[in-house]
Order: structure tokens, then sequence, then C-alpha cells
């Protein structure tokens, strides 16, 4: 009899709730991407001043004008949706972030630092990903075409910027990081 009482009630208030739609969990994961771009922007500075190779310097420099672009796209969809530009504390991304200062730590000065920034940033990047292809599908279903294309233009630099990272690895950092191993097995 208490099971049943009990089920009642969990029901009940499960009903009391203000039910939320596809459009407060676009807002609310709107909010988490708009902290991960900015916490980016701040992120990235350091890393282009740890890297070793001028080229990987380079490319986080690029991202980084890229990404300060990115949060006036977002600052565009909120005012579409009629909410103010305002981020939520993401921990996926402050954790991946305190692994690439790790990173930057750990190595720092060796061999295989470039290597090491090249997949921390690459963990910045398909986390985006994915964040941008819910985005614009939400804003698709939504009715949301102006805001769909705003998250599709950073989609795509997004994937562009994972894809340099991968050319930047395979032709410059994993083979220095590889190379110093050697270097130092051989010596």
């Amino acid at each position: 009899m208490a099971k049943r009482a009990k089920k009642r009630k969990s029901a009940a208030r499960r009903t009391s709730r203000p039910q939320k739609r596809l459009s407060d969990l676009f807002h609310e994961a709107l909010k988490d991407i708009y902290f991960t771009e900015n916490k980016i922007i701040k992120t990235l500075p350091k890393m282009a001043k740890a890297a070793q190779s001028k080229e990987l310097a380079a490319a986080f420099n690029k991202h980084l004008r890229e990404t300060q672009g990115q949060v006036k796209r977002l600052d565009r969809v909120f005012r579409i949706i009629g909410q103010p530009a305002r981020g939520k504390t993401c921990e996926a991304i402050n954790g991946i972030a305190d692994e690439g200062a790790e990173i930057m730590k750990e190595f720092r000065g060796m061999p295989a630092l470039d290597a090491g920034l090249v997949a921390a940033a690459q963990a910045v990047e398909h986390y985006e990903i994915s964040r941008y292809g819910t985005l614009r599908t939400w804003a698709e279903q939504l009715g949301l075409s102006d805001a769909a294309e705003l998250l599709q233009e950073t989609l795509n630099e997004e994937e562009a910027t994972d894809q340099a990272l991968t050319e930047l690895a395979t032709s410059v950092a994993n083979l220095e990081a590889e190379k110093g191993e050697e270097e130092e097995e051989y010596a």
C-alpha cells in the first residue's frame, strides 16, 4: 500500500513542475557553448605561447580570432531567441582545459609538448563539434533557420580547425615528439 502512495506522490510532483521543452534545452546548451567559447578565448593565448613550433602557435592564434567571431555569432543567436547572451559554467570544458594546462606544465620544453597541445586542442574541437551539431539540428527543428545558419557556419570552422590540427600533428608535432625520443635513445 505504501508503494502505491509513494508512486502517486512522485507522479504528482513530476506533473506539477513546469514542463521543459526542446527550446529550453536549446537555450541551456547555448549558454554552455557560450561559456566554452569564452573559456577558449582565455586559454588559446596560453597555448600559443607554450607551443614550440611556429606553425602551431600560428594555428592557435588564428583559431583565437575565429573564436572571437564565433562568440559574436552566438550573441546573434541569443538575440534571435530573445535571451541575454550569458554563459553557464561547463564542467566538461573546465576539465578539458585543466588537462591542457597539465600538459603544458608536465611537458614544458619536452619534444612531445606540441603533440600534447594538439591533442588537448582537438579534445576541445571535438566537444565543440558535438555541441554545434546538436544546436544546429535543434535550431532547425525549432524553426530558427537564421540561428541554424549561424551555428552551421561555426560548425564548419570547428571542423576545419580540427582538420588543420590533424595535419599539424601528423606533419610536425608527432614527428618532432618521436624524433626527440629517438635522439635520446641513441645518444
